[in-house]
């Protein structure tokens, strides 16, 4: 469709661009809300997919594909998680990432055929995202979750097409027609998003993989990320730089294990043994329920 306040989008100064979808922004966290419902139920299916060793497959083509592997390769080092656990597939590969691959969306037998790849079981979840709700090659992906029983999960704009009929879970934020007519990398793309963050979000913190609001498992795989694990460390027991840096030391650089040695002033060993017999829960462990 086209959006009647930008009809003379070429005729506007940039600035009255800007100001139009800026305005027309405004209306994307109001169509998620109205999903609220079903990206909840989307996450606990994730949780529990998860918690009996399923993972979590993205699945797009062009932008929306793009969203999907942002998504999963921000888990890893956010989450502590195996970079297994939540996967994207793009169509067209890894190419597709940065460049347009022409054509590459257009096969549902390439959607069938990657997800296949993978050895999909019934404990996976797979999150087909196409703002058209039509593309082929999430709609193949999506048929083929379907006969292994995987549960499935849509996200698009559009509530009447294919995905959305292949989903046992439909996620469609109504954000209305694109200041730029058909550019679904605008609102809808944005709204893709958020629904993405929400559902990996709630997700892991649901899985155990924050405490109080802090990335507890994240990966200090460079200085800034090291340093930032410092903070976390100082944030959650209350101590000083110094004691958090040389219980961070001497956990190996476990985020978990130190926080367990400073709150409960045990050693290292005490602090592993308490998280083992926690089966892994940093609340038990800690004794704060």
């Amino acid at each position: 469709m086209r959006n009647p306040d930008s009809i003379d989008l070429d005729r506007l100064s940039i600035e009255e661009i800007v100001r139009l979808m800026n305005k027309e922004d405004r209306k994307i966290a109001a169509a998620v809300a109205q999903e609220i419902p079903t990206i909840t139920c989307a996450a606990e299916a994730i949780v529990s997919a998860i918690r009996n060793g399923g993972r979590l497959f993205y699945v797009g083509a062009g932008s929306s594909g793009r969203l999907g592997v942002l998504d999963a390769a921000e888990c890893a080092p956010t989450f502590g998680t195996s970079r297994k656990l939540v996967q994207a597939l793009i169509a067209g590969g890894k190419r597709a990432v940065s460049n347009a691959v022409e054509g590459a969306e257009d096969s549902a037998r390439n959607g069938q055929r990657d997800l296949a790849a993978k050895r999909l079981t019934p404990n996976d979840v797979v999150v087909g995202i196409a703002a058209s709700g039509t593309t082929p090659y999430v709609v193949g992906a999506l048929k083929y979750a379907l006969s292994r029983k995987a549960t499935t999960i849509a996200v698009t704009a559009n509530r009447d097409m294919p995905v959305a009929r292949l989903a046992k879970i439909l996620i469609a934020p109504e954000v209305g027609a694109e200041v730029l007519t058909g550019s679904t990398r605008l609102k809808a793309g944005t709204a893709q998003k958020m629904v993405l963050n929400m559902l990996s979000t709630a997700a892991m913190v649901r899985l155990g993989h924050a405490y109080e609001n802090l990335m507890i498992d994240l990966l200090g795989t460079n200085q800034k990320l090291s340093d930032r694990s410092l903070r976390i460390l100082v944030e959650a027991s209350g101590k000083s730089v110094s004691v958090a840096r040389r219980a961070l030391w001497k956990s190996g650089h476990d985020l978990r294990v130190a926080l367990v040695m400073l709150k409960k002033n045990v050693d290292v060993l005490e602090a592993k043994h308490s998280l083992k017999s926690a089966c892994g829960n940093l609340r038990r462990a800690l004794g704060e329920f």
